[in-house]
């Protein structure tokens, strides 16, 4: 049974690289790149348990540091960059970009995962590549800080939040308002902002596979 391949990458932004790691597991029907959210790193252990899980549903991952080095130093000290959303929307669309350039991965329809902050640069992404993202998926994420590019998403898009997280759950009904794109909100009852309590996270990427299969895989491109 061919296994899958793995690869540490490296993303240009102007004179800035930024890192990320992708996976593509054999017979891939779509790929997700993820945006963590302030604070994580593409090292996450929530986003890599989602991660692995859409792996074994038959999708390639590419989990992005989204902030340079350089960047993540003084972010820690000052926390000045992680509600960048501008610089963070960017750099999630230059990946995407990277992406179309990958002869393994090329082809495959695109969906954007953010976490916290990193819903809002998953979001600004889909607004600008239309063409390419083709779902979009928020682990209680900020998609209220996208704010103008709300309008212009395309994509179908599915916002998870925890039950017990409710300032959260207020900031993404806001957002569902100003989405034109179909939206789904999905409610993991007792979850609070890091989904640590059992079964928590499993809902999370259960809820993110069969989105992503609704929408990147459908069952006749998959026979």
């Amino acid at each position: 049974m061919p296994s899958a391949s793995s690869l540490a990458i490296q993303v240009r932004d102007g004179d800035d690289l930024f890192d990320g790691d992708l996976m593509v597991p054999p017979h891939t029907a779509g790929l997700v790149v993820f945006a963590h959210g302030s604070g994580s790193s593409r090292f996450s252990g929530r986003n890599r348990a989602v991660a692995r899980v859409l792996q074994q549903a038959g999708f390639a991952t590419l989990l992005m540091d989204l902030l340079t080095k350089n960047e993540e130093a003084v972010d820690l000290l000052t926390r000045e960059h992680r509600f960048d959303v501008a610089l963070l929307g960017r750099r999630m669309v230059a990946a995407i970009d990277w992406a179309q350039h990958e002869a393994a991965i090329a082809a495959l329809p695109v969906a954007c995962f953010g976490a916290s902050t990193g819903a809002a640069a998953a979001l600004i992404a889909a607004a600008e590549r239309p063409r390419l993202v083709r779902a979009v998926i928020s682990r209680g994420g900020r998609p209220d800080l996208a704010a103008a590019a709300l309008a212009r998403v395309q994509a179908p898009t599915l916002l998870i939040v925890g039950g017990a997280d409710e300032a959260v759950i207020d900031l993404n009904r806001a957002a569902m308002q100003r989405l034109r794109a179909p939206v789904q909100l999905e409610i993991v009852p007792g979850a609070t902002h890091l989904f640590p309590e059992a079964g928590a996270l499993e809902a999370v990427a259960r809820l993110a596979r069969d989105w992503c299969e609704r929408y990147l895989a459908p069952s006749s491109a998959r026979l």
